[in-house]
């Protein structure tokens, strides 16, 4: 039986592998482009289905999507006209999304579904990177509003039996994400001094340990720096890929300086 790793991507800056980058030098995203086009190459056998939890849904409770043929949601502002005709055409997976709504009532974790619910830019543009052809299904599955590391960590928990199923989990956010900071000198040791905080948690080889940073990781050095308070949604997938890989730590699987910031991914197992 082959059990699928768990991975935190970077899901970049808006539809930012899709245009002429301005904000900075022309190749700032080559690098994180490169590492994405190859995550498919990277697994031990292709997914039959993803779920991905993307920093980009805030619900009150976990919230699944349910939908069959999930619509382009173009939740970004300001970007080229191109970029809102970017189609990423990937079939939802209702067996895995029932599947998702019996481990987490297992578990005791309410959960709730959305039969409208799309792709999100936390979606869809990393994922037209890594697989351009949308042939594997893609369920996207939210974050909780009350920002809670623990209750994320659980939900990891409880989605775990999904990777021996050939399920790929898939947290998709940003390892920095302070959106004043960036492309700052203040953005540069900041941003190096959590990345390494970040790095040595996840990997951290007692599993108590590890999930103990992870469940207090704004503690952690420079950690309100680089998540401000009420705006870590983008650290919150990296608690669900942890928290599924059970007792295996994690390591650094890609990291880069973009916009004078350190962002980091992650894979467990």
């Amino acid at each position: 039986m082959t059990t699928q790793p768990t991975l935190f991507i970077p899901h970049g800056g808006g539809p930012c592998f899709f245009m002429d980058w301005t904000m900075g030098p022309a190749d700032t995203w080559d690098k994180t482009a490169a590492y994405l086009k190859g995550l498919i190459d990277s697994l031990p056998q292709r997914p039959d289905a993803i779920l991905v939890i993307t920093a980009h849904w805030e619900e009150p409770e976990f919230s699944v999507s349910v939908a069959p043929n999930p619509p382009m949601l173009y939740d970004y502002f300001g970007f080229p006209p191109h970029t809102y005709q970017l189609k990423f055409p990937a079939k939802g997976s209702a067996a895995l999304s029932t599947r998702v709504v019996e481990l987490m009532t297992e578990a005791g974790i309410p959960v709730r579904t959305d039969a409208k619910r799309g792709f999100d830019h936390g979606v869809f543009v990393p994922l037209l990177v890594a697989l351009p052809d949308a042939d594997i299904p893609v369920v996207p599955m939210s974050v909780k509003t009350n920002l809670d590391p623990g209750d994320h960590l659980a939900l990891g928990r409880a989605l775990a039996p999904l990777r021996d199923e050939n399920v790929l989990i898939v947290g998709s956010g940003m390892s920095y994400h302070n959106m004043r900071a960036f492309n700052t000198p203040r953005a540069t040791p900041g941003s190096e001094t959590f990345d390494a905080f970040l790095t040595n948690t996840v990997r951290n080889a007692d599993p108590q340990a590890r999930w103990d940073g992870l469940l207090h990781w704004s503690e952690g050095p420079m950690a309100r720096d680089a998540h401000p308070p009420a705006a870590e949604e983008h650290l919150l997938p990296l608690m669900v890929a942890a928290g599924a890989a059970g007792d295996a730590p994690g390591r650094r699987d890609f990291t880069d300086i973009v916009m004078s910031a350190r962002i980091s991914a992650y894979r467990f197992g």
